[in-house]
């Protein structure tokens, strides 16, 4: 973890961590983790962003306050197919607490606040998405299916 420290909320200059984080995203995108149907969900829900046209249909279903079970399937660019491809692969096993802390760490991150060595411990390959606040065009695309997930997961705990 040490030589991410001056790039959690700072810019520019990370060199060869630019390319080994453009290669996560690529991976991600190429081959997205937890695509298959849930049987029986908890959550059944669609997201989609009407300017781009990235659109998501997330499912998940919990055991004991925590994910159990997660398929995210869609369309959509690179960066928001990765991420829906990264928040899949975090959630599950996750409680709904700590599904809701990473969410915020996200935003933080993609809004170019610092975030804490834990919260980059938690989100581990998922910082590769800090790279996407040098295009704020394009931060509403990896926030996507994380906002989704984070509001469909509010509202199920409301009931």
């Amino acid at each position: 973890m040490m030589g991410r420290n001056s790039e959690r909320g700072g810019t520019g200059g990370l060199g060869d961590l630019d390319d080994m984080y453009e290669a996560i995203i690529l991976d991600h995108y190429r081959s997205p983790r937890n695509t298959a149907p849930v049987d029986s969900p908890d959550v059944d829900i669609e997201v989609n962003n009407p300017f781009c046209g990235d659109e998501f249909h997330i499912q998940f279903r919990l055991e004991d306050d925590a994910i159990a079970e997660v398929g995210i399937t869609g369309r959509g660019c690179a960066i928001s197919q990765a991420s829906a491809s990264l928040l899949a692969e975090l959630v599950k096993g996750k409680s709904t607490g700590e599904v809701r802390a990473a969410v915020d760490s996200i935003r933080r991150l993609l809004k170019g606040e610092k975030i804490t060595d834990e919260e980059a411990d938690v989100l581990g390959d998922i910082e590769a998405l800090g790279g996407v606040r040098k295009f704020p065009v394009r931060i509403k695309c990896a926030l996507l299916s994380w906002v989704g997930l984070d509001d469909a997961l509010k509202e199920h705990l409301a009931r």
